[in-house]
């Protein structure tokens, strides 16, 4: 595994996207537990798309408009939703004081987890970012090609994995100097809804 490989997925990795957003998101809200969680969801999220690059179904998707239309017509739905959910009290960046008459429900480990992965699975691009990444660090003395790639596609999820839990950490450390005043936590959620919604446009004009 090349210095190139390691450094390009870093870069990558650390790159706001839709990911890092809902952990950050989910660490504001709710605390660390819940943002290794969203981390953790987001990371099981690739698998499709590496199994897709290394089936070829990511070629057929890249290929096929029908397909990749679909695909992205379901991704900026759910962003959408999940910008209104965020402006939403009982959604994601919902502010929890510690008084339980006025909390909102804190989601489950698994809706936390779900909602990561589907993050994910909705995003075209990535079936076809894989595609075009993980080929360019195949060693062509080395083991078969499949393994090349299942060992590529792991290391690139276990540092998704670990950065994003330190994002979410992150988020949590700061979520216990904010969520005592509420204008900041309003200002903080209506961003977060923003930005779901520009990641939605943004996919919404990306082509194959």
């Amino acid at each position: 595994m090349s210095p190139e490989f390691l450094l390009t997925t870093l870069i990558v990795v650390l790159a706001p996207g839709t990911g890092v957003l809902y952990t950050l998101a989910t660490g504001l809200a709710h605390g660390t537990r819940l943002s290794i969680a969203a981390a953790l969801g987001c990371t099981l999220g690739i698998v499709p798309s590496l199994l897709a690059a290394i089936t070829g179904l990511a070629a057929i998707m890249h290929t096929s408009a029908l397909a990749f239309q679909v695909l992205k017509v379901l991704g900026v739905i759910y962003l959408l939703y999940m910008a209104w959910r965020t402006l939403r009290d009982s959604g994601a960046m919902a502010v929890n004081t510690g008084d339980k008459a006025d909390a909102p429900p804190r989601p489950s480990l698994s809706r936390v987890v779900a909602t990561g992965a589907l993050i994910n699975v909705l995003n075209p691009k990535l079936s076809v970012f894989f595609l075009a990444f993980l080929p360019q660090f195949l060693d062509p003395t080395g083991a078969s090609a499949i393994s090349q790639m299942l060992v590529l596609g792991g290391t690139f999820m276990l540092m998704t994995l670990v950065i994003f839990i330190g994002y979410g950490a992150g988020a949590a450390w700061l979520r216990r100097h904010v969520v005592g005043r509420p204008s900041v936590m309003d200002w903080l959620r209506r961003t977060f809804a923003g930005a779901f919604v520009l990641l939605g446009a943004k996919l919404a004009l990306a082509e194959r």
